[in-house]
């Protein structure tokens, strides 16, 4: 990777939250108005006297609006107490695109579902397509949602009063409404994890259910349906094509291959795992599992360039390595992090790194080919330590080899670029948050704003 310092970044924000009084959002403020002014007041009565002492306050009062200017805005950082008249309101000068949907019902775990608009996409309006699986009052009432979000305009310049015009002339500064298109397949019970195969043309997903079962959907027609809207998908097309029932439990970990078509690893809160496989016809579900854990498997992976190798993350505080070829034990074992591993995510483009985030809110990043020593035990080659609750969610980016996103239970998405170096000479230029903590250099982005925030994922055609 090629290494960058943060002199490179200076001009950059990294928060994408400022702090902002109330009465800057419009709330009410009368009783403050009336301190100021008697109900009945003559607004022009005292006009006299203070033309006398106008110009001799006048310094003092540009000192004064400039202070006020300079607190109005400030920059927020996560741990930071807010005043009782202060909220967080997004700071859209770093977003170049923010939107927000609402569902009927929480979701744990979402996927995108790639598309035929065409890959490195940087125009807009965007269009996006994903899958997200519920967690509703009922198992009956679950669903596996497939959504269509579109007209996704540009949002950079909404709170921009500078009246440049934008550069953009793709979106024109058009400032029409998103549309969300849905289509749902009845789901029983919740949807603990939905994973969609990474191959192009092709709309197969699969949904962890807190029943234990794993569903294997075929989504093309839900897809066909929301772009002809004449389209009736088949009653066939609503039920699944296949159900893997190998698990005596429910679980979480769940990856689909991305060298062989069709191979799915699922992994269980009883430690074992299960490899599924498509034929020609159907999926065939081993009975045998890999055993090795022995607490719940939180997070699986497959190897980016080798075809029978994976890694999974338990909650026994351990990274396994796997070979597909000999289920009765791990090809190796390192002890990875002081709590519960909950996520690792593998490099798709330098296929030796993996980073992984534990119930301490520790990320960290490993060089794969130390766990090929014997004679030390391997240890990570970066650790970061920002997040102050469980990190629920990390994932590399796809096309950028050093950068990675996390999410945390602390309502924080971080976005990391290990290629930059901090540089000594810029000493002055750190940022210290609560606590004295310093913010790391390689830190780009902070988001905040969101409750629960449980997976994050980066869109594969659109590189923002």
């Amino acid at each position: 990777m090629s290494k960058r310092t943060t002199e490179d970044l200076e001009n950059s924000d990294i928060i994408g939250a400022t702090k902002a009084p109330f009465d800057r959002l419009g709330k009410k403020n009368g009783s403050l108005n009336e301190e100021k002014m008697g109900e009945f007041e003559d607004p022009w009565e005292d006009e006299y006297e203070e033309e006398l002492i106008e110009n001799a306050e006048s310094d003092i009062e540009d000192e004064d609006v400039m202070e006020v200017e300079e607190s109005a805005e400030q920059i927020y950082l996560p741990g930071q107490e807010l005043d009782k008249d202060e909220i967080l309101e997004a700071d859209q000068s770093v977003y170049e695109m923010l939107h927000s949907l609402n569902v009927k019902w929480p979701c744990l775990s979402f996927d995108v579902l790639r598309d035929n608009l065409g890959e490195e996409r940087k125009t807009y309006p965007a269009a996006v397509y994903i899958v997200a699986g519920t967690q509703a009052d009922k198992p009956k009432n679950n669903e596996l949602m497939v959504m269509h979000m579109s007209q996704l305009h540009k949002t950079q310049n909404d709170d921009d009063d500078s009246g440049k015009d934008s550069v953009d002339s793709d979106d024109e500064t058009l400032d029409e409404d998103p549309i969300l298109e849905t289509k749902s397949l009845k789901h029983y019970g919740g949807v603990n994890r939905v994973r969609v195969m990474p191959q192009k043309d092709c709309h197969i997903a699969a949904s962890w259910a807190d029943t234990g079962k794993v569903l294997i959907w075929d989504l093309e027609p839900a897809i066909k349906s929301l772009e002809t809207s004449s389209f009736q998908i088949p009653h066939k097309a609503l039920k699944p094509l296949y159900t893997v029932e190998s698990h005596s439990t429910e679980g979480f970990a769940m990856d689909w291959s991305g060298t062989v078509a069709g191979r799915l690893l699922t992994g269980d809160l009883h430690t074992h795992i299960y490899l599924t496989t498509k034929s020609q016809s159907t999926f065939i579900a081993d009975r045998v599992p890999f055993v090795g854990h022995t607490s719940s498997v939180e997070d699986l992976q497959w190897s980016p360039s080798e075809k029978d190798v994976f890694a999974s993350a338990s909650a026994d505080q351990t990274i396994r390595i796997w070979d597909t070829r000999n289920k009765k034990k791990d090809s190796l074992c390192v002890k990875a992090h002081n709590s519960d591993v909950n996520v690792i995510s593998w490099n798709r483009k330098v296929n030796y790194l993996l980073a992984s985030g534990s119930d301490d809110g520790v990320m960290s990043i490993w060089d794969l080919r130390t766990f090929l020593n014997n004679q030390t035990t391997p240890t990570p080659v970066a650790t970061f330590k920002w997040h102050s609750a469980p990190i629920t969610s990390i994932e590399w980016h796809p096309m950028e080899e050093s950068v990675l996103g996390a999410s945390g239970s602390d309502d924080q998405i971080s976005i990391w670029d290990l290629a930059v170096e901090h540089d000594p000479e810029e000493g002055s230029h750190k940022i210290i948050g609560k606590g004295g903590v310093e913010v790391p250099p390689q830190l780009m982005f902070v988001h905040q704003g969101q409750n629960d925030i449980k997976e994050i994922h980066w869109h594969p055609q659109i590189p923002g």
